[in-house]
């Protein structure tokens, strides 16, 4: 038994051989895996030798790429690559791409929503531990074909909202504005081109943000309504988000009005679409709360529902008011109840489990989703055990699964 075990314990070598093209003597900290296996696009690393050992130590190391990449090195989402977006890498073209806005101080109750962005990205690093396979969609969003990074963070200043606001706007539009890596292609049903459904004719790839509170939303819907023009937005929150800054005391200045809780009602004018859907939760609403928010436009259902018509009669609401029009979509993490996320700015209790939101987010599948945010996780609050980074890593998963499946064009029709 012991001659049986020292065999299996003797060092095993692995060369692995793949195509490369020279791309420089970037210099790079010691540990970085700039292009792990789950996220290698046509071109990269390609002729390069990898040498690693199963046991023993490494006789070469060159990208090296093993299953504790999954906890070294720099953490991106999901160890994606990272490239520096609104830097040197401000040519590069990308598929989809995750920018964070740590930005945080228009919370109505508590701060920390700034460093959610870090978070989230410690909270994803297992996502590829297994290859990134999403069974009940089908899919493996980051082997799908498209090309998806990690631009880091948006430069925000937390000493001016309405400068940070004007940032995140600016850094927002100068990715949606660079075009798409991959092309649109053909339908897969009829083989006809298809054709981009923006408003300005272009194919744009898509934004993750990973926010900061939920007054990000104001830029972030400024820059959408730039390249796409009026859009729905699903919005699932434990609040209204519709409020007058009236609610609040007013607002003795500009500045005072830019917070989460009237976040919609400001951007409202700017971001106008035919139909807004919003999904509440389970914070106390007033009738007047009502009132306003009916009149910004949105179409609400509540948590409780849930109850009564399951997982699959909010999927059937959600599709029968979206239809096929480009939706934005805005995930707040207190939507899912505090005993699965309480890291959050202002949570409440009653809400959906982390299963049931990721159950509704797969029921999306099929619709034109253009670009999507997750808000109000603040680390400081969350457990030793990372459930709210974790469970909002998990949330944005089925999101860019759903991407993965569905490009943003149509067939042409004759008019």
């Amino acid at each position: 038994m012991r001659a049986h075990l020292s065999v299996l314990a003797t060092t095993v070598l692995v060369c692995v051989a793949i195509a490369h093209d020279d791309h420089g003597h970037e210099q790079m900290p010691l540990g970085y895996v700039k292009y792990p296996y789950q996220a290698v696009y046509p071109g990269d690393n390609e002729g390069k030798v990898i040498w690693l050992h199963i046991t023993g130590f490494t006789s070469k190391l060159n990208n090296l790429v093993t299953a504790d990449s999954i906890f070294s090195g720099i953490t991106t989402f999901a160890k994606l690559p990272w490239v520096q977006c609104l830097g040197k890498g401000r040519n590069d073209a990308f598929d989809i791409a995750f920018i964070g806005a740590p930005f945080d101080t228009g919370t109505s109750y508590r701060p920390g929503a700034r460093f959610g962005p870090a978070g989230i990205r410690a909270g994803s690093r297992r996502l590829t531990l297994y290859g990134g396979y999403n069974v009940p969609l089908e899919v493996n969003p980051f082997m799908a074909g498209l090309k998806i990074v990690d631009c880091g963070d948006i430069p925000v200043t937390p000493y001016d909202n309405k400068y940070a606001i004007q940032q995140i706007e600016n850094g927002h539009k100068e990715l949606l504005h660079r075009p798409a890596f991959s092309p649109l292609g053909n339908d897969s049903l009829t083989g006809k081109p298809l054709v981009p459904i923006s408003a300005d004719g272009k194919h744009h790839p898509r934004i993750v943000t990973l926010g900061g509170d939920h007054t990000i939303v104001l830029p972030l819907l400024r820059s959408i309504h730039s390249a796409y023009g009026p859009i729905s937005v699903i919005h699932f929150d434990s609040h209204l988000d519709t409020w007058k800054p009236s609610v609040f005391g007013g607002a003795p200045s500009a500045q005072a009005a830019y917070q989460p809780r009237s976040i919609a009602s400001i951007s409202f004018p700017f971001s106008h679409s035919s139909l807004f859907s919003f999904f509440s939760s389970s914070a106390l609403i007033l009738v007047p709360d009502y009132a306003n928010d009916d009149a910004s436009g949105f179409q609400r259902i509540e948590a409780r529902e849930i109850d009564k018509i399951g997982t699959d009669g909010i999927i059937k609401k959600i599709r029968e008011t979206v239809g096929d029009r480009p939706v934005y979509l805005s995930i707040d993490i207190d939507s899912i109840d505090p005993a699965f996320a309480p890291a959050t700015g202002t949570p409440e209790t009653g809400g959906w489990s982390t299963r049931e939101l990721r159950t509704i987010l797969r029921g999306l599948d099929g619709l034109f989703i253009v670009s999507a945010d997750i808000v109000e996780v603040a680390p400081a609050y969350d457990t030793n055990a990372e459930l709210t980074t974790m469970a909002a890593a998990d949330v944005l998963y089925e999101v860019i699964s759903v991407m993965a499946k569905t490009p943003l064009g149509k067939v042409a029709t004759c008019s």
